[in-house]
């Protein structure tokens, strides 16, 4: 758990930003393959260009979003609003940001919103498991104190480690991760499966809302609204959204089976 790979005077690299950039390179890889297969009409151009508009917007929207919910501390400190090695993305606002990215790339390229939206998500979840690794080696994103046996001390250094020195705390980003994986594995299985338009990202929310839902219980860095975790609250909102959307294409779905079905 050492954030810096290579430091050589005032060049460094750090596994966070190492990590970040492993997930944008297979996300590229992955989106071009799928494009291909769905025959999208897109050039492998036209696919960079959705990455120079998602990718910046999805990381001002995560660090945006994080900033709004800490504000009293960057208010004294507006320089750390730009210290994203420091920790601080919230996917939710990265959520936020990609989506209004991709609504204007899809209007602009004019392509189907809920077909690109498809290909994208088992990337997308892809790339949050090296994110959720990538906290893992920053020491951030971590959990409460626990007397669980695979608790983790973290090095003082980190967020975690300076927030906990010495105790042994849930290892919440890799609780994460392995969710993050397991619906990866499950989204990439079913791609090619024939559902309707819509119904890979929609159970991509549905499932990656829930993982972040329950592993939230464990954080001890969590964003409030009141009494209550913001990421509970924006896990919720999504969650019913995207249910509510699979729920209701299947009674159409149903409801047109059976009036145009013989009588």
């Amino acid at each position: 758990m050492h954030p810096i790979l290579i430091e050589i005077g005032p060049f460094t690299i750090r596994y966070y930003g190492l990590l970040h950039g492993i997930a944008v390179v297979a996300a590229f890889w992955l989106i071009s393959c799928e494009v291909k297969r769905t025959a999208l009409p897109l050039s492998r151009e036209s696919i960079l260009d959705l990455f120079l508009l998602i990718i910046p917007a999805a990381y001002i929207g995560a660090r945006l979003y994080f900033v709004a919910f800490q504000w009293d501390f960057f208010r004294h400190n507006p320089l750390e609003i730009f210290a994203v090695w420091h920790g601080g993305l919230a996917i939710h606002g990265g959520i936020i940001g990609g989506i209004i990215a991709l609504f204007l790339y899809c209007r602009w390229k004019g392509i189907r919103f809920w077909a690109m939206a498809d290909i994208i998500a088992p990337s997308l979840i892809l790339g949050q498991v090296f994110g959720r690794m990538g906290n893992f080696l920053n020491g951030d994103a971590h959990g409460l104190p626990t007397d669980l046996p695979w608790g983790i001390v973290f090095p003082p250094g980190s967020p975690a480690g300076a927030q906990f020195p010495g105790i042994p705390l849930h290892p919440s980003m890799l609780y994460q991760m392995i969710l993050n994986l397991l619906v990866f594995a499950l989204l990439w299985r079913i791609r090619t499966s024939g559902y309707k338009e819509g119904f890979i990202v929609a159970l991509y929310f549905v499932l990656s809302a829930t993982a972040r839902f329950i592993v939230s219980f464990t954080r001890a860095d969590s964003l409030w609204i009141g009494p209550l975790r913001a990421a509970h609250l924006a896990s919720a909102v999504l969650i019913i959204i995207f249910a509510g959307l699979i729920v209701a294409r299947r009674l159409y779905q149903r409801n047109q089976t059976v009036n145009c079905s013989p009588k």
